[in-house]
């Protein structure tokens, strides 16, 4: 029964696995299942932890060695710009932030030390995504009733949705990690994302992808993150999605639009050899398509060309036998009739002599102007005459004897009214007749 259940279970996720396999480039299927089953099959948070492991970051299920990593830093540079919260400057501004530290110690300290103990008695629903589209859908009306539709056009779908468009389209994705609770949060999104250059810069270069870490927490816990707002450059790199770019803290407009017009450009050459890449490889798939296309056509020809030659020689071959049976069917028609010929010949009854008082002397013209001349006795059947000449090889296959004058046709032969043919006498033949053999062969 295991073996049953472990083939319906890879038939179910199939579509998952080749999803997998095509955006993080893996090779071996049992490695995109291994860490496909270490996500609880939670493609996006995979997805992630594979390009962070790309980029020397330590998969959340692997523990980092005790050595660090070695990371080259020329294929997996990732370009980090952090803004941090300004010191306070003048007695005024120290002064203020003095008596202000404790509270925001003690407020923070709180704060940690709840969350903490909420994990013992109810686990973290973040990391739990159930529903990854209408999360995101959420995190946009969300953020659309606190801070207006002023924003850069988001993306409605799952993570993993954005990653194939932008490989698709080869774009750059931008993502946006919403920290809810921060206090950078609301100016960064009043000042800086809903400014109508930013909308623009971003709406006309990139894909833009949000949410906050309520769904889609493994990502952050992936990124490792210092603080927000969180904004992350991803990008098609030597075929696979990568990270080129992580913008982190309150970020100006004019500061944005210059950090990511940097990742830009930094990393247009990729881009524009993925673009030839991918134009080569459709240049070559539509020329081998073309040669499919040709040779398929070759192919059909041939195909027909031999189907009219086997048409060809079948019909030849049925013409031959058609011939072959006629002439067969004449031979046996023509060795039937002879042998009918030989047997009328044998069956006829004795010439009478020249002086014999009963005999009468008849002289045959064929159809071929020959003569045939023989005696016949007065009292036998005009039959007796056929006979004799079907007996004749001259004689044709079909014929009737005619008198001259008067023209008369002789009833040699049995018919319904006259079952048996008269007599030479009764036929009112004299002692010397002249009898002519007209042919019915064609009628």
């Amino acid at each position: 029964m295991a073996a049953p259940e472990e083939q319906e279970l890879s038939q179910a996720q199939t579509e998952k696995l080749l999803q997998f396999q095509d955006l993080t480039g893996l090779e071996s299927m049992d490695q995109c299942r291994r860490t496909l089953e270490q996500h609880n099959w939670n493609i996006e948070a995979a997805v992630q932890d594979r390009l962070n492991e790309q980029e020397g970051v330590p998969s959340v299920f692997n523990p980092p060695p005790s050595r660090p990593l070695q990371v080259n830093t020329a294929d997996h540079r990732v370009y980090s710009y952090i803004v941090s919260r300004p010191q306070p400057r003048g007695l005024l501004g120290w002064s203020y932030y003095l008596i202000m530290l404790p509270f925001r110690l003690t407020y923070y300290t709180l704060l940690d030390v709840f969350r903490f103990a909420l994990r013992f008695v109810r686990p973290d629903p973040r990391g739990r995504v159930t529903d990854p589209v209408g999360d995101v859908v959420s995190f946009i009306q969300t953020y659309e009733e606190k801070y207006g539709r002023s924003h850069p056009v988001f993306y409605q779908g799952t993570y993993s949705q954005a990653l194939n468009d932008a490989k698709r389209e080869l774009r750059y994705l931008l993502v946006y990690l919403h920290g809810e609770d921060h206090q950078d949060t609301d100016e960064f999104c009043r000042s800086t994302l809903c400014t109508e250059e930013v909308v623009t810069f971003i709406n006309a270069r990139m894909l833009f992808w949000a949410c906050n870490e309520m769904c889609f927490y493994t990502f952050s816990q992936a990124l490792r993150e210092n603080t927000y707002p969180f904004l992350a450059m991803i990008m098609l790199k030597d075929r696979k999605m990568t990270v080129v770019g992580r913008l982190e803290g309150l970020v100006q407009p004019e500061d944005l639009i210059n950090q990511l017009n940097f990742i830009m450009e930094a990393n247009q050459t990729y881009l524009v050899s993925e673009r030839l890449e991918r134009e080569e490889r459709n240049q070559t798939q539509v020329l081998r398509q073309q040669q499919d296309e040709a040779y398929l056509m070759s192919l059909r020809a041939d195909q027909e060309k031999d189907r009219k030659k086997r048409e060809e020689q079948e019909q030849k071959r049925q013409e031959e036998e058609l011939v072959l049976q006629s002439a067969l069917a004449e031979e046996r028609k023509r060795r039937n009739l002879e042998e009918e010929k030989e047997r009328k010949s044998e069956c006829l009854p004795q010439e009478p002599p020249a002086d014999d008082p009963e005999s009468v002397k008849i002289v045959f013209k064929l159809p071929n102007d020959t003569r045939v001349e023989r005696r016949f006795l007065f009292d036998q059947s005009l039959t007796v005459i056929y006979d004799f000449l079907f007996s004749l090889k001259e004689t044709p296959e079909k014929y009737q004897i005619v008198t001259n004058f008067p023209r008369r046709v002789l009833p040699c032969l049995p018919t319904e009214e006259q079952p048996n043919p008269p007599t030479l006498k009764e036929a009112g033949l004299s002692r010397s007749e002249v009898l002519f053999v007209q042919d019915l062969t064609d009628d």
